[in-house]
């Protein structure tokens, strides 16, 4: 039991490795039958962007703000920049894939430019005291980024746009053998970009727990135990810019995080042992993390070699559009132009709604990642391991849906993913009224003022308060982005399968672009129930928005 208590991250990941692998073998044996051959190949290419992601889900704010002490929004800043221009990017790189006909090449590339953006980042390069980091650094930290985001742009948009010309050909194939085998084929692409999307999380299940177990080895070689407070509080040590009550929080929690009895009073009495106590633990705090990017490397390259091993199997949206020529009389041409017009409009107005969604849910590395830093007990497992939570709910709630919906449609009862896009959106408007009427009930007031309270007076909530909120956000996810990628992979013309997987990640970028908002009005606000409701209110917004259309959106997508 004890090995348990002092390897509690640890303890939960083997938990965690001991459900998912018999949902791994289940979709391996089962799920993937009557689906395009090559699905599964393609997921596996993605889990090594996906394990990246979630690493930089997990750490980048809280990393950012430890390492250069800069605020929790000024943080929250440069993570909605660095995560709009991964989606962003996503459209020029469906447009290079789409000019040069060469989708693989492009992935390919893709991900060797990430790789070297993760390299870049694993180098623990401080550029003097690590209380005093110069700009300099920030700035070669934001290159690495742009680098990831680069990179990200080239591979992700149009590996979803060789999934969805598999379900393509898969129909295809199937009208040859008749109207039922037709319907049957089309009813596999939900399902089957589900499934696609439970193995490309795989990795990021594993992925959260990589750089606090790091950081706290690295700690315990210095005889130093790990604490979400201790870094904002030695940047304001060292800074020169520290209270009373915050020095008093600081001397306390020194004297906790040293393994090595120290008289943390009499060290607060010498400012220079106090700073070098201070730079020391930062130093190594941030090491760790940094080390924690090698991993992302390695998973990459993993990537890249089994993209390479397995491409020739995958197809060419636009290579097999060109191969045929047909002559359209100027009658057929207008109708197709139409019919372009119309799908194009259906999909800009899901791609509306998507943005309101994705505002709310990449709140999951922002202010909920400062609420689990500053409102939850960490103190056996820190707040980014909770990250794990989101890919491990997809892994275990996937079949479920799946097993649901399709019960329903076999009784007739199909439910169109408009409607499920919808329902998606009540759901997560209801993990934001449980936050709201928690931060209620608990009197929470605004991170700025929750900063400068005793510590001994914070009245902090349990753990599970994340795994429920995180239950919500992530059944939410399952209606609609994996779905919302199915969307559109039917409704994009053939020619523009590229671009238009590129403007659904686009939607992504501009939500990211301003997520940055949830950390201000979390840290401002004076009261944080006021902030999660203002997250229901957007999602039951867009909810009723989307129900006003959903008619107009089934008629345009059958």
């Amino acid at each position: 039991m004890s090995w348990i208590q002092e390897h509690t991250a640890m303890a939960v990941l083997i938990g965690i490795a001991i459900v998912v692998i018999p949902f791994l073998i289940y979709y391996v044996v089962t799920a993937t039958k009557n689906h395009p051959k090559g699905l599964i190949a393609a997921a596996l290419s993605n889990m090594g962007e996906r394990f990246g992601y979630y690493i930089m889900n997990a750490v980048l704010l809280l990393f950012i703000c430890s390492k250069f002490g800069i605020p929790d929004a000024t943080a929250g800043f440069i993570y909605a920049v660095f995560y709009c221009c991964i989606y962003l990017f996503s459209l020029p790189g469906g447009i290079v894939a789409d000019r040069l006909q060469n989708y693989k090449g492009t992935i390919m590339s893709g991900l060797l430019i990430m790789a070297l953006g993760y390299v870049l980042l694993s180098l623990p390069v401080f550029g003097g005291a690590p209380g005093d980091v110069p700009s300099w650094v920030l700035v070669f930290t934001c290159v690495a980024l742009f680098l990831i985001a680069a990179g990200n742009g080239l591979f992700k948009g149009n590996l979803q746009a060789i999934v969805g010309q598999m379900y393509d050909n898969f129909e295809a194939d199937a009208a040859k053998k008749g109207p039922e085998a037709l319907a049957l084929a089309k009813s596999k692409r939900d399902s089957g970009f589900q499934i696609f999307y439970v193995f490309i999380n795989i990795g990021g299940v594993i992925a959260p727990f990589v750089a606090p177990l790091l950081r706290e080895w690295l700690l315990g070689t210095k005889n130093l135990i790990y604490n979400s407070q201790m870094p904002a509080l030695c940047h304001q040590y060292l800074g020169g810019n520290m209270d009373a009550t915050a020095m008093n929080n600081l001397t306390e929690l020194a004297g906790k995080v040293s393994q090595t009895p120290i008289d943390a009073a009499a060290m607060a009495a010498d400012p220079s042992a106090m700073s070098a106590f201070c730079e020391n633990y930062l130093q190594v705090f941030n090491t760790g993390v940094h080390f924690s990017f090698i991993a992302s490397v390695a998973a990459m390259l993993i990537s890249f070699v089994i993209f390479a091993c397995v491409k020739k199997n995958f197809p060419n949206p636009v290579r097999k559009e060109k191969s045929a020529t047909v002559d359209y009389t100027p009658e057929e041409r207008t109708a197709q132009a139409k019919e372009i017009k119309q799908r194009m409009a259906a999909l800009f107005a899901v791609l509306g709604v998507a943005i309101f969604f994705w505002f709310s849910f990449h709140q999951n590395g922002q202010s909920l990642s400062i609420f689990a830093r500053d409102f939850v007990k960490t103190d056996t497992i820190a707040p980014e391991i909770w990250q794990c939570i989101n890919p491990f709910f997809v892994i275990v709630l996937t079949p479920i849906i799946m097993l649901i919906f399709g019960g329903m449609a076999r009784r007739g009862k199909n439910v169109s993913t408009p409607k499920k896009i919808a329902i998606g959106m009540f759901i997560v408007a209801c993990a934001y009224i449980f936050l709201s009427a928690l931060a209620k009930v608990m009197g929470y007031p605004s991170g700025d003022e929750w900063g400068v309270t005793p510590i001994e007076q914070r009245s902090l909530v349990g753990p599970w308060v994340l795994i429920l909120t995180y239950f919500f956000l992530t059944v939410a996810e399952l209606f609609i982005s994996p779905l919302g990628l199915s969307f559109v992979s039917k409704i994009a013309p053939k020619h523009l399968q590229g671009i238009c997987q590129g403007l659904w990640l686009c939607a992504t970028a501009v939500a990211n672009l301003f997520i940055f908002l949830g950390v201000t009005m979390l840290n401002s606000i004076g009261q944080q129930w006021i902030t999660w409701a203002v997250f229901a209110l957007i999602c039951l917004a867009s909810m009723g928005v989307m129900l006003g259309m959903l008619k107009w959106l089934e008629r345009i997508t059958k």
